[in-house]
């Protein structure tokens, strides 16, 4: 009898630990072709743009990505490796629009500094600090020499 009790416990505790196994959380991180943040799938093959979860489009085949318990509480409801917090803290933004080039924070937070760690402009950009409106250290070149003012000092102009 203790033997059969033994046997017994042992079934229960392989079970539990089964079960356990097929709930564990599954890993969805992937980076896509243009070596940026994603949701990969449940086929395991298409990587969606982190700022493509919970648009209210369909990108995964089975539509996981735009589950409830995945959306159901923004940003929150999110795994960590899709949001990138801003400066101010009760702003967020998806982790691809980090280091865009674009000001999709507000106050510049997700393109410059330590939070950001964003590389120096690249060959398509024309480096620049302070920049108005959208961007933040960077404009495109096809900015430059447009007749618009982009930079503080002007050289998006001049010497751009």
């Amino acid at each position: 009898s203790a033997v059969a009790l033994l046997v017994l416990a042992a079934a229960v505790g392989l079970a539990v630990a089964l079960g356990l196994l097929l709930r564990a959380p599954v890993n969805r991180f992937c980076t896509t072709s243009n070596n940026q943040t994603g949701f990969l799938c449940d086929d395991s093959v298409t990587c969606v743009l982190a700022s493509q979860v919970c648009d209210r489009v369909s990108d995964c085949r089975n539509g996981e990505d735009e589950q409830e318990k995945l959306c159901g509480d923004l940003p929150r409801s999110l795994p960590g490796y899709l949001v990138f917090r801003c400066g101010n803290p009760t702003h967020w933004v998806y982790a691809d629009q980090r280091c865009n080039g674009m000001n999709d924070c507000g106050d510049c937070s997700d393109e410059m500094g330590s939070l950001a760690a964003c590389p120096p402009c690249g060959s398509e950009w024309w480096s620049c600090s302070p920049v108005f409106y959208k961007y933040c250290s960077c404009v495109p070149r096809r900015l430059c020499r447009d007749g618009v003012q982009h930079c503080l000092s002007w050289s998006d102009e001049y010497i751009c």
